[in-house]
């Protein structure tokens, strides 16, 4: 029974360790082997160690500030290269490293200038590439363009500035193509699945990032990207979901992304916490102002919304869809032409262009350019190319039966509005004229009719009543339209409305005498004109006799 005993009885005695293994154990990690893994903390853990036993020396302050750089502590890498410039026998090369934290931080003019002081070579032409991108200098920028040449480093910088002119296909080529040859460059799979996301290819985007998160699944970046592509392909609370695995396991102390983090978690959470937000990311996120910008839209607070764009010089496709969004809001709250032409115009450029025109927003700006230009049948053949999109989206309901109702296409405009189901779109005057006349279009007076009983006494409700009495009255409907023209007379002693119930009561009589409508109906004729005071009644009144006398029930 003793032969199956696993564990010994008397542990074994410990072999006697050599110089060797002692050696090892007691082996300190070197600052070349942070720098090789990349774990940038713990460098600068080494070199921080270093300057409080008093090597703080050249090397130490040069490594300080390259890893300081690269965690993404781009003003602590400021601060150094700033110190070390003080010393007038310095490497001029610090003036490029002190350029690129300026560019980071996003004080670009200083960083042309340091930029100009340092060497020229490779590095300097690409930061001033970028510059040249971020001044809008298209000469200057196409100078620099020149000057780059066929390496990997001058082929991603090319393949950024690309992505940040919203040619996400050009971009994608390169990376590509660098791909090819460089299999073991995982992180381009990142830049090329944001492309995809760009492009609106999301389930590609997926596939794409899937390679880099195989091997370094606890990324950041890629996770935030994922994120993304979630909100796109599902909602907001599956984006958060997947935001929330690494959240969890990043250290309070690690605070790179940090505010693409929180930027990203107001947009998942459909703008919850924007206020507290955005406005301190303003000018460190770009699309911050953008989000803030829709959220100010979507609460109504249009002048909130035209103030942080007024200044704003669009440079892409969501910058000129937003502008164009602001000014037709501003311009059909104050009822400014201006605005609204400015809006047509933004919507045109981006219709219009060669990268956007067959992309979704690019149908639905030129959508919008027609639909301000009145010009409907140009509405529908866009709307129409991507109706299949929106099925339950609201807003795009909204203006589909609009632009159907005024291409007369009555019968499809109803089923159309009827699919909206936001309460506010629903309580809107605009939503409601449109329903009611696709109602009286559709021979459904009576639908209509009860769409004005259900709105409260105001100007709007005095405006359909006028909707229904003419459309009715044109439509032959017209015992709805004496309703109306009533009613109508009873708020505003206007002789034209009682022309038009006059006109409405006659001519549900001859529909009575043709058998049209059904001879109850002279109890409604006669209860209507008994409202009026004019001496007419008394004629109509005869006649209705007369029609009494032949044998009609009154």
């Amino acid at each position: 029974m003793m032969l199956s005993r696993a564990k010994p009885a008397i542990a074994p005695t410990p072999p006697v360790a050599n110089a060797s293994t002692l050696d090892k154990k007691k082996k300190v990690p070197k600052l070349d082997h942070f720098i090789s893994v990349r774990d940038y903390t713990g460098a600068i853990t080494i070199l921080e160690f270093s300057k409080a036993i008093g090597k703080n020396d050249y090397d130490t302050q040069m490594w300080l500030g390259y890893t300081s750089f690269h965690l993404g502590d781009y003003r602590k890498s400021m601060q150094i290269y700033e110190t070390l410039l003080q010393d007038a026998n310095c490497d001029p090369l610090i003036n490029l490293y002190l350029a690129c934290c300026y560019f980071f931080l996003g004080m670009y003019k200083e960083s042309d200038e340091a930029a100009q002081r340092g060497p020229t070579c490779k590095l300097q032409n690409r930061l001033l590439f970028h510059l040249s991108h971020k001044f809008n200098d298209e000469k200057r920028l196409m100078g620099y363009h020149q000057n780059l040449q066929d390496v990997i480093e001058d082929q991603l910088s090319l393949a950024s500035i690309h992505y940040l002119r919203s040619h996400y296909q050009e971009a994608i080529d390169i990376y590509k193509r660098i791909l090819l040859e460089n299999r073991d460059f995982l992180a381009i799979n990142v830049y090329v699945a944001m492309c995809y996301y760009k492009l609106d290819y999301y389930d590609v985007s997926q596939e794409v990032l899937a390679v880099y998160l195989q091997h370094f699944p606890d990324s950041l970046i890629a996770i935030n990207l994922k994120a993304c592509n979630y909100f796109r392909l599902y909602n907001g609370k599956a984006a958060e979901a997947e935001l929330n695995t690494i959240s969890e396991k990043i250290s309070p102390a690690f605070r790179f992304a940090d505010d693409l983090i929180k930027h990203n978690l107001v947009v998942f959470r459909g703008g919850e916490g924007a206020l507290q937000a955005f406005p301190s990311l303003l000018d460190v996120i770009p699309e911050a102002r953008l989000n803030l910008v829709i959220f100010h839209l979507r609460n109504d607070d249009i002048i909130a919304a035209f103030n942080l764009m007024k200044d704003v010089e669009p440079s892409t496709p969501q910058e000129y869809i937003l502008k164009g969004i602001v000014n037709a809001a501003l311009g059909q709250d104050q009822e400014s032409r201006d605005h609204l032409k400015i809006a047509q115009q933004y919507f045109q450029l981006v219709g219009g262009s060669a990268s956007e025109c067959d992309t979704i927003p690019g149908r639905q700006c030129m959508a919008s350019c027609f639909f301000l230009l009145k010009q409907f049948d140009d509405v529908l053949i866009y709307l129409n190319s991507i109706k299949g999109y929106f099925y339950n989206d609201d807003t795009f309901n909204y203006n589909y039966g609009q632009a159907k109702v005024a291409a007369g296409a009555y019968e499809e405009a109803e089923d159309i509005l009827l699919l909206v189901q936001n309460d506010k779109f629903k309580s809107e005057y605009a939503y409601l004229s449109h329903l009611a006349k696709c109602y009286i279009m559709n021979k459904k007076p009576r639908l209509a009719w009860e769409l004005y009983l259900k709105m409260e006494t105001s100007s709007e409700s005095f405006s359909l009543l006028q909707l229904v009495a003419n459309d009715c009255y044109k439509m032959g409907q017209f015992l709805y339209s004496a309703k109306a023209f009533d009613v109508l007379e009873r708020l505003d002693p206007n002789p034209d409305y009682w022309e038009g119930k006059r006109g409405a009561c006659i001519g549900i009589l001859q529909q009575i005498i043709s058998g049209e409508e059904s001879k109850d109906c002279f109890r409604d004729i006669i209860a209507l004109l008994r409202t009026t005071s004019n001496p007419q009644v008394e004629y109509i009144l005869r006649i209705i006799k007369f029609a009494k006398e032949n044998q009609y029930p009154v």
